[in-house]
């Protein structure tokens, strides 16, 4: 495996590739079209290998101390190369900066017996993601579960020696 290197831009059409090709997750055109306008607006984050777009992530935010996952997808072929966790730290060293404490994601919630979806829920739970509650028709017609990650907050090293 090559190095992947996280961009912060946006990219509205490397979010509708990657997506496209991910149909047992975003397998709805009018979704995808949703999460294509959010990626020209909300802060985006890229993992680049070899020149190509391999994973995307769509950051939201809510409240100053929350954030959430809106959208984070990496390509069938470089699942399990560790994409999806440099997209995931890079968004956490931001958001640790920034003084948030809590970054949440949305998913299909265990309910609902959906192969690719467990193993999206092991891939949170894997980074220390908790599920917190699942609920019905929140984000779609079936079960949401709500997941949080505590992120701990990065002192500023003026501010760390002040507090001495």
């Amino acid at each position: 495996m090559s190095d992947v290197r996280v961009e912060r831009r946006n990219a509205p059409d490397a979010v509708e590739r990657v997506l496209r090709g991910l149909p047992d997750w975003f397998g709805i055109d009018e979704a995808i079209r949703g999460y294509v306008g959010d990626a020209a607006r909300l802060p985006s984050y890229l993992a680049v290998r070899d020149g190509s777009v391999a994973g995307i992530a769509l950051l939201k935010r809510h409240f100053p101390l929350s954030a959430e996952v809106h959208l984070l997808a990496v390509q069938q072929n470089a699942h399990h190369q560790g994409i999806g966790s440099a997209l995931l730290s890079a968004m956490e060293d931001d958001l640790s900066r920034e003084g948030v404490q809590y970054l949440l994601v949305h998913t299909v919630g265990p309910s609902f017996d959906n192969p690719p979806y467990a193993r999206t829920r092991a891939f949170y739970l894997a980074r220390g993601f908790v599920a917190l509650q699942e609920l019905q028709r929140i984000d779609w017609d079936g079960p949401t579960l709500i997941m949080a990650k505590a992120i701990p907050v990065a002192i500023p090293s003026g501010r760390l020696a002040a507090a001495r």
